[in-house]
């Protein structure tokens, strides 16, 4: 067993968002990608796996394949390996979200920001 706090990965920067890596363990890796307000994710796919997101903290505005839903404290998200996903911090405090992506698709996305 490995016991962890997703607090401790709570780490916010002026600068951009940042991902701190939780867990790496043969195809699957969950980290924690935290925002402040204005902050935002790229559009992207995540070929070859499924991922599962969980807002720990804050709110914001998640787009899949343009379609922008608003996420708040506590919601589940899915997205498929098809699916584009962008992100953005739309509120007015930090963000924090728990991700778990079934499979790697290359070392990237396994990585700190």
């Amino acid at each position: 067993m490995e016991k962890n706090s997703v607090k401790a990965f709570m780490e916010y920067s002026e600068d951009k968002f940042t991902k701190r890596v939780i867990y790496k363990k043969g195809e699957t890796t969950a980290f924690v990608l935290n925002f402040l307000p204005g902050q935002q994710l790229p559009a992207h796919r995540h070929p070859g796996t499924e991922v599962y997101l969980y807002v720990v903290t804050g709110n914001g505005t998640i787009v899949i394949d343009g379609a922008e839903t608003e996420v708040a404290e506590a919601d589940l998200i899915h997205v498929n390996s098809e699916e584009e996903m962008a992100f953005k911090n739309s509120g007015s405090e930090p963000l924090s979200i728990y991700v778990v992506l079934s499979k790697i698709p290359s070392e990237q996305y396994a990585k700190n920001i």
